[in-house]
């Protein structure tokens, strides 16, 4: 059995749960969003918590499946309920970001600014010119989006410069030396 998989989840009284076929609703105060589980996982829930369960509970797959299901619902109930956000910040000299509507214009170096748009359940928020946050109900497209915008401009091994989040630690490699 699946140590994550046999935790419980307590939801409070905002949260709606619905259970149409192999589909998962979960509509909170932020919004709502869809999951679809497997034939051989059985989800049950009450007015206060939800329970993840097996068919078979020696099959190596299930057993996998019922951690990860686990913890996708888990994060389904945290997104609309209370919401994720990561910082980003921007190092370099001249780097800078600003929005415009929706969408994030970049100054990274290039000789032109990076457009990027803002994909569907995400916001920005730029805090100053070279920080910003990114917020979603759904934790996979908030990590997923972040990576994209760290891929813009990655992070120079030498200088540091680039996209990263608030908080990394940044390791420099050490320059050349010189033989005397």
């Amino acid at each position: 059995m699946s140590r994550i998989g046999n935790k419980k989840i307590s939801i409070d009284n905002k949260i709606k749960l619905e259970i149409k076929g192999n589909n998962l609703n979960v509509s909170g105060t932020k919004g709502n969003l869809n999951l679809d589980i497997p034939n051989n996982i059985n989800v049950s829930f009450s007015d206060t918590e939800i329970s993840v369960s097996v068919n078979d509970k020696k099959d190596k797959k299930q057993k996998e499946l019922h951690g990860l299901m686990r913890s996708l619902i888990n994060n389904m109930v945290t997104g609309v309920s209370v919401g994720f956000e990561k910082s980003l910040t921007l190092q370099g000299i001249g780097y800078k970001v600003q929005q415009k509507g929706k969408n994030l214009i970049f100054s990274l170096g290039y000789s032109h600014p990076v457009n990027f748009d803002c994909p569907d359940s995400v916001e920005f928020e730029v805090i100053n010119p070279t920080e910003f946050k990114v917020k979603s109900i759904d934790k996979q497209k908030l990590g997923q989006v972040c990576a994209e915008i760290k891929s813009l401009r990655k992070r120079d091994a030498y200088k540091g410069k680039g996209i990263h989040f608030v908080g990394d630690q940044i390791k420099k490699k050490p320059g050349k030396t010189v033989k005397k």
